[in-house]
């Protein structure tokens, strides 16, 4: 099938690149005409506070947007100035209540006036979000105001996909050695970019998208699309140092390394897919969003890539930036060293090798899933100041306040409503960690009341965690029973926490289902049990890395001065999102490497030299893949989003030590130990198992030179490698 596929974009070249152009002509065109609007927030089923929040929206409809405060540093400094913003504020379009007057602290200085902005509609909302910023002006020097909502923080991302391409380029010219070959990758790259945030567009037109999907879309598709480029111009160079014609060397690049990117597009597919099974469904636009944009870096690599080859023929490595090197029959190949001196020692190696993970993976065991707040913001942040003012005001607490939220339909009437929600309120304020409760105020239509509660604990603390459960499972089950009247607890802090319980309730379920996916994808591709089961069990360990380093940063604050960060909780969702991309990027890795190996065993079956040969072949390549991907997730470390640095961080870590740790030891080092037993397959499994083998190669050609070498127009090869051929011959 992929050859025939090759050949086909091979002849037909000039229709094939037409078309993909004209792909991109439509994508674009339809992502502006049936633009959707991006999602902001989502549903959390099933829990106390969507219970709270549904409610609210019902019985208070000007309370149930996104709450925020403004805080005043002195109020005492012009009290008409400040009443007058106040005015002015709750006049504004997408303000739906601002409290007048302010409250005020203790100290007689600080004031909050809490305020709720409309959900909706974006542009409403930042409209907004700028008259109030305005307004703000003349209280400088005279109060001064400060804004407590995330609408207002000052979000400030570097160009990731700008920053990540001089990555690659730089990179790539140094494994080519060529200009020509380097920007095949980097073309095949952005035109997958292009088609498939255009999609995204219209994808959010008919699922709820975060409107952070394309960053995150771009950030896949440009390290996936470069990867796969990466593999199959690399083979289609191999073969055309043997001085195989181009049309054969786009047939061996399809039907070898294009056959790896085929499986390996599918489980970076299935790995994202999964977040399917979270139940959330603001997810789920992020998830086919994302698969999207992988799906059409496959397809550019299957289909534009061989095209375009076909257009270049030998002169993929005009430009060349390499000086010829004579004498090469002398140069032995550092990862065949680095190979034969692994299978030598597999043993130390291999226990060095779980220690280091298994060490770095121990925070894990600390994990504390919340949300972080603004008071991880930088400091001189609005939000920060605004954080900071409240607590030293009013305590800890006033920054995440809960909205207790009564629904009053069935209780007895007006009389013995008032008097249980009296006493609801009693139970509240007696209750240890609960600093104060306003009273009851009932809705218009008598069926709900709403009162705010402040806890003595910050909004992130575990404390207020175990609080919001006591509250629910115990305090208000005894203060409404009988009464007919339920109460639930509502508000950002609490939906925080609720999120936070069902991502980590949900979290080995998708865990669980990926890794059986992906092993079953890779069972039947290599038909063996133990390479599968290996490679599932390496990913992980590369993962719990990550999370580790994620923990030992961002939690406990370990060189947190130096990534710009303080001590605070794992945002929920980032377990889930960075397992998801990087479990999916591993297996890319591991399908390329064990792609070559298995290609090799076929030939000779001899498992030490197809491991070796495996490494030797596909390392340097891994590695130049990998050192992209870290380049462009690390430039989110540069952002001033403490979210952002989470996750650049994580996704970074995790890429570099699943190319070097676990793909250049610790495999080769297992694989080596287990022997014949890697390619064990019991045959009644043989026999009901699907053949997923895309196709073999028609005439296997060990000798693999490696990609380095510059190739004259004349097929001629300046640098032969001498390791390629001793490979090959399965010498050891």
């Amino acid at each position: 099938m992929l050859a025939r596929l090759a050949r086909a974009c091979y002849h037909r070249r000039r229709f094939v690149v037409l078309g993909w152009i004209g792909l991109l002509i439509v994508a674009i065109v339809a992502g502006g005409a049936l633009k959707g609007a991006w999602s902001t927030s989502g549903r959390l089923p099933g829990t106390d506070s969507q219970k709270a929040y549904d409610l609210l929206k019902a019985e208070f409809p000007g309370r149930a947007g996104e709450d925020g405060a403004f805080v005043f540093a002195d109020a005492s400094a012009d009290p008409a100035a400040v009443a007058t913003f106040l005015a002015k504020a709750a006049a504004v379009n997408g303000v739906t209540s601002v409290q007048q007057p302010p409250e005020l602290a203790p100290d007689g200085r600080v004031a909050q006036s809490a305020f709720t902005l409309a959900t909706g509609d974006d542009a409403r909302t930042k409209a907004a979000v700028t008259e109030l910023k305005n307004l703000a002006k003349p209280l400088q020097g005279h109060g001064d105001v400060a804004f407590a909502s995330r609408w207002f923080d000052v979000q400030t991302m570097p160009s990731s996909e700008g920053l990540g391409l001089l990555a690659a380029v730089v990179v790539l010219l140094v494994a080519f050695g060529s200009v020509v070959a380097m920007g095949l990758p980097i073309i095949t790259a952005l035109l997958g970019i292009g088609i498939g945030v255009s999609l995204i567009s219209v994808l959010a037109r008919f699922m709820s998208t975060p409107e952070f999907t394309p960053q995150v879309a771009s950030m896949i598709g440009l390290g996936v699309g470069i990867d796969y480029a990466l593999f199959i111009v690399s083979r289609y160079r191999d073969a055309l140092a043997r001085l195989r014609p181009p049309e054969e060397a786009v047939v061996e690049a399809l039907t070898t390394a294009g056959r790896a990117v085929l499986f390996a597009g599918c489980t970076v597919m299935i790995s994202v897919l999964g977040m399917l099974l979270m139940g959330l469904n603001f997810l789920y636009g992020l998830a086919v969003g994302t698969s999207i944009a992988v799906l059409v870096a496959v397809g550019a690599a299957l289909t534009l890539l061989p095209a375009l080859l076909g257009f270049l023929g030998f002169n993929v490595d005009k430009l060349s930036i390499h000086r010829k090197r004579k004498g090469a029959s002398t140069r032995i190949s550092l990862w065949t060293r680095w190979a034969d001196f692994v299978q030598a020692h597999p043993k130390p190696i291999a226990a060095i090798g779980f220690v280091v993970l298994a060490s770095a993976s121990i925070p894990v065991f600390s994990l504390h899933l919340g949300s972080s707040d603004a008071g991880n913001n930088p400091a001189g942040t609005t939000t920060k100041t605004a954080y900071d003012l409240t607590a030293s005001g009013f305590g800890a607490g006033s920054n995440g306040p809960m909205l207790i939220v009564a629904d009053t339909a069935g209780s007895a009437g007006s009389a013995s409503s008032k008097a249980a929600l009296a006493s609801v309120a009693k139970a509240l304020r007696s209750t240890p960690g609960v600093v104060t409760v306003t009273d009851f105020i009932g809705s218009p239509s008598g069926k709900g009341a709403i009162a705010t509660l402040v806890p003595s604990t910050g909004p992130q603390s575990t404390a207020t965690e175990t609080l919001v459960h006591h509250l629910r499972n115990d305090v208000l089950p005894s203060a409404t029973a009988g009464t007919g009247i339920a109460v639930h607890v509502g508000g950002q802090t609490a939906s925080g926490i609720d999120f936070s319980s069902m991502v980590g309730q949900r979290l080995p379920i998708f865990i669980g289902a990926v890794l059986l996916l992906s092993f079953l994808l890779l069972l039947m591709v290599f038909r063996s049990v133990l390479v599968p089961l290996k490679a599932v069990l390496m990913n992980l360990l590369s993962i719990g890395a990550a999370y580790g380093v994620m923990v030992a940063v961002f939690q406990w604050g370990w060189l947190g001065s130096v990534v710009g960060v303080t001590g605070g909780p794992i945002e929920a969702w980032a377990p889930m999102m960075l397992f998801a991309i990087v479990f999916g990027l591993s297996m890319d890795y591991e399908v390329f490497l064990l792609s070559a190996v298995k290609e090799e065993y076929d030939a000779t079956h001899d498992n030490a030299h197809a491991v070796s040969a495996g490494l030797a072949l596909t390392a340097r390549l891994i590695t130049a893949a990998a050192l992209i991907m870290v380049c462009v997730f690390g430039t989110f470390v540069l952002s001033d989003l403490r979210a952002l640095k989470l996750i650049g961080l994580g996704l970074a870590v995790a890429v570099a030590v699943d190319a070097t740790i676990v793909r250049c030891v610790l495999v080769p080092a297992t694989m080596e130990l287990l022997g014949e037993a890697n390619w064990w397959l019991p045959r009644w499994l043989d026999r009901i198992l699907p053949h997923l083998a895309v196709e073999a190669p028609a005439e296997r050609v060990p000798a693999l030179a490696p990609a380095s070498s510059p190739v004259g127009s004349d097929g001629s090869s300046d640098d032969a490698d001498p390791d390629a051929e001793r490979v090959g011959a399965g010498q050891r």
